[in-house]
Formats: C-alpha cells, structure tokens, sequence
C-alpha cells in the first residue's frame, strides 16, 4: 500500500531539507513506498524554491504553490485532491512532528482502525497554548461524542476513502477525526514524541481558539443536524413560540377577568413588560421554526445522497 504524507508549509524553508531527509531515512528502513506532498500556503521566504528543489531531485516528492495564505484545510485538501496513496498522513513542517512515528502509526492502523490520531502526550508547548487546548479538547469530546486527547495534533493517519468523504474549509482541518467517526470510520489515537520547536515560530495566537470553539459548534450542528436542520431549529422555535403563546394566553385571561366578569381590578395589560416579552418569544419562534423548514428546503434539494450515509464495502454480484 503507498502512503501520501501531505505536508502544509507555510514559511518553513528552514526545515525543509532536514524534515524531507528524516522521512526518507524512515520510510527506507521501513521499506515503504511513500509520496511527499509540500503544499505551499502562501509562504514569503525561500519555501517555495526549496520545495522545487526536493521535487527535482527526489521523484517520490511533489509541490503546490498557492498564490497567497488560505489557511491549513485548504491546503490539505488540495493535497487530499491529487495524493496517490491508499493511507494519507499529515505532518506539519516545523519538525515538532517526528517523522519516526510513522512505522508506529502504521502499526496502529493495523486492520481495526481507519483514522489514528497522534497525542503530544508530553507536550513542550508554552502553558498559555497547553491548558487552553486541554479545556478544547475536553469541549470536543463532550459535543461530538469522540473524546481524544489531542484532536488538534498535526500528525494524523487514515484511509484514502476518509479524505474523499470529508470536506474541510475554515479551520475544520483539526476535526478530521470528528468528522470521520460521525460518518462511521473507527478511530483511535496514539501517543507520539513531540520535539521542541527549533525553527521559526508558532502560527497560532489567542484568535485560534476564539476561531476553534465557533468551529466546535459548526461541526457539532453538522454532525447532529446536517441532514435534519429543522429538529434543532424547530425544537428552539417551538420552546420560544409555545412561552410567547402562554404569555399572551394569561394576559388574555386576566383581561377577561378584569373586563368581562370584573374579578380583578381594572388595570392597563398594555404596560406590563409581559406583554412585550410574549409578543416577542412568539415572533422569535416563528421565526426560527420558518428558518428551519428553509434549511430543510436547501438539504432536501441540494444534498447529494452520497452525503448522508458511507459504504464500507459492498458484495460481489453473480456472475
């Protein structure tokens, strides 16, 4: 089986000689017929020209140039979209990954799993970028139902027929497991090294993880409600229009009692804030419950049907 390691690079060109010498001195001794996919997101020093240089040299590695930085899952799926192998691996440039995990991941995958995430069990990360990423993770697992330790590791393994069946766009690169174990795939983790960065600097800041829990909660809606948007936005709809309409049904009984049988002492139901907020739950819930039966318009004319289910494997007719 060939393997496609894809591997983003953005402004790495100091690393890139040594990584690409590493992954080739362990897929030699392991025997393995793997293809080194650089993908080029944009970057501004001498990336570019580098990567050149390896593809000359080495036929087993291949680039691609982006015109300017559109961000992590762009380029693995641009990546995803020519490899060749039956298993992909990601790995990110900065040499933090070590390249002498592979064997080990190929190991894991074995014949049970079909995704195997990498776990920095040892982190050597700053405590302002370790603790914050704990607290994520933890988010993670208790929205989606998948909990591992570090789902936003950069080295990863899994089947060809995951990267097909995934979309990434935004920053949904760090859900490839989350979104595969909702489509069925088996997923596992394993602990890996991780080494001390020695080039360069981290990409990431206080914006990733503002970014990273409103990607939490897209991939939680399309893992729970992507085929059937209307049972979320329905359910929140009909909690709002169902307190707006008792609301307005007690204004309305006390009215009575007032005007009609005059038990309750003559008073303005205009002025009181219940009122308004009845009126306003009740506009509130329509609204939502119409967004819901849109959203269903758009899944049930625009979806595909390949999108709801995936085929493990199928029998051989008859002959």
């Amino acid at each position: 089986m060939q393997l496609s390691i894809i591997i983003p690079v953005l402004n790495e060109a100091e690393s890139l000689r040594e990584l690409h010498a590493q992954i080739r001195q362990v897929t030699s001794t392991a025997n393995l017929d793997a293809e080194i996919i650089f993908v080029d997101d944009g970057s501004r020093d001498e990336s570019w020209a580098i990567i050149a240089g390896l593809s000359a040299a080495d036929a087993n590695v291949r680039g691609i140039r982006f015109r300017r930085n559109f961000g992590k899952a762009a380029a693995l799926t641009a990546g995803f979209k020519i490899a060749r192998g039956d298993l992909i691996m990601t790995l990110d440039a900065d040499l933090q990954d070590d390249p002498a995990e592979i064997p080990h991941f190929l190991e894991r995958l074995g014949t049970k799993f079909d995704v195997v995430n990498g776990w920095k069990e040892r982190r050597l990360d700053p405590w302002h970028k370790v603790y914050p990423s704990k607290v994520f993770n933890w988010l993670v697992g208790r929205l989606t139902g998948l909990s591992l330790h570090d789902h936003n590791c950069g080295i990863k393994l899994f089947r060809a027929q995951v990267a097909r069946e995934i979309r990434l766009y935004g920053e949904l690169h760090r859900f490839i497991p989350v979104l595969a174990h909702a489509r069925g795939f088996r997923v596992a983790e394993l602990a890996v090294h991780h080494r001390p960065r020695q080039f360069g600097h981290s990409k990431y800041g206080f914006r990733r993880f503002t970014r990273g829990f409103l990607d939490l909660l897209t991939v939680a809606f399309l893992i729970s409600y992507r085929q059937r948007p209307q049972h979320m936005l329905g359910a929140i709809g009909l909690a709002f229009f169902g307190t707006g309409c008792l609301g307005l049904t007690y204004l309305a009984f006390v009215w009575i009692m007032m005007n009609v049988f005059g038990l309750v002492t003559p008073a303005p139901i205009g002025g009181r804030p219940l009122l308004a907020y009845s009126i306003a739950a009740t506009l509130l819930g329509g609204q939502a419950i119409s967004l819901g039966l849109l959203a269903e318009l758009v899944v049930h004319y625009a979806s595909r049907d390949s999108d709801a289910y995936s085929i493990a494997e199928t029998t051989t007719p008859p002959v």
